[in-house]
């Protein structure tokens, strides 16, 4: 019996050796010979499946966004990388929000292998719960629905503020531009970007002072908005004058009033409450010009 008991021991002992020196072997094996993390098209995400966006239409979304060294860009739902990646390439410092921690993974093993993991930053999060305010440019291949979601948070981010979409839109908030990526170009599946410019909130009651031929009179503008679109009136000593070609271009409005015999052309930027620029009249004088927003 004593015998029995110790050929078990050694048994044991030896299966417990071997069990050790597989471990061993397991964990001094190169990251090459490892099992690599390869994503499959269409899995599953937390909001989204995974289709990449080509890459055809990646340098399209960024051109269409005029994306320099100077920007500082986020990609919603980042997934392997690329679109980040293409847009460290272009100087650009680039954070891309994804969900998924193997496919973040992949990604910074991607911008090494790029060359540019100094300009490129990802990060495992929630694209709803992440603060993405200091962008400059932020693109996205998710859904309608999801882009709708977003659209509150997106519509107060800075005006000038640069959006790119691959395929879905910002239901009745219409871009302001697009572009389609051909087969023959390198896209065969999604190839549409939409691109919209955060605009400004003028909506509401300005004061101001305005030149006319009877010197500088006040003026109050109404402005109705919706979006990027903008209408309304001026009125000036009880006397309510269209406003013509209004438009709004991330920070910048611009407009004209028919006042007597003077075209008046009015450019601004809007800063906080105000809008400050110039005034053009008829015979091409141009004044300097503000605007104050009413509290009242």
């Amino acid at each position: 019996m004593k015998a029995i008991n110790i050929l078990r021991q050694a048994a044991l002992s030896l299966i417990l050796a071997a069990c050790a020196g597989a471990v061993l072997a397991q964990a001094q094996k190169s990251p090459e010979a490892q099992q690599k993390f390869e994503p499959q098209v269409g899995q599953a995400g937390k909001d989204v499946i995974w289709v990449p966006t080509s890459q055809a239409l990646v340098d399209a979304m960024l051109r269409i966004a005029k994306v320099t060294a100077k920007d500082v860009v986020f990609d919603l739902g980042s997934g392997d990388g690329r679109t980040v990646i293409t847009a460290a390439k272009l100087g650009a410092r680039a954070t891309g929000i994804e969900y998924n921690p193997d496919m973040v993974e992949l990604s910074k093993q991607n911008a090494a292998k790029a060359g540019v993991a100094n300009r490129a930053t990802f990060m495992k999060a929630d694209l709803f719960e992440t603060d993405f305010s200091q962008a400059d440019v932020i693109t996205m291949f998710l859904l309608s629905s999801i882009n709708l979601k977003l659209r509150p948070k997106i519509l107060d981010l800075k005006p000038g503020t640069r959006i790119v979409s691959n395929t879905f839109t910002m239901d009745n908030w219409k871009e302001d531009d697009s572009v389609t990526v051909s087969a023959q170009d390198g896209c065969s599946n999604y190839c549409v970007a939409y691109f919209w410019v955060v605009p400004a909130k003028v909506g509401g009651i300005w004061r101001s002072r305005i030149p006319s031929e009877q010197g500088w009179v006040d003026a109050e503008f109404r402005f109705d908005q919706q979006f990027q679109r903008i209408s309304g009136e001026a009125i000036i000593g009880g006397q309510k004058l269209p406003l013509d070609r209004a438009s709004l271009n991330g920070e910048f409005v611009s407009f004209r009033i028919q006042h007597g015999k003077q075209t008046v052309l009015f450019n601004g930027q809007v800063q906080s409450g105000r809008i400050v620029g110039q005034v053009m009249l008829s015979g091409g004088r141009t004044l300097r010009w503000r605007a104050l927003r009413s509290q009242s």
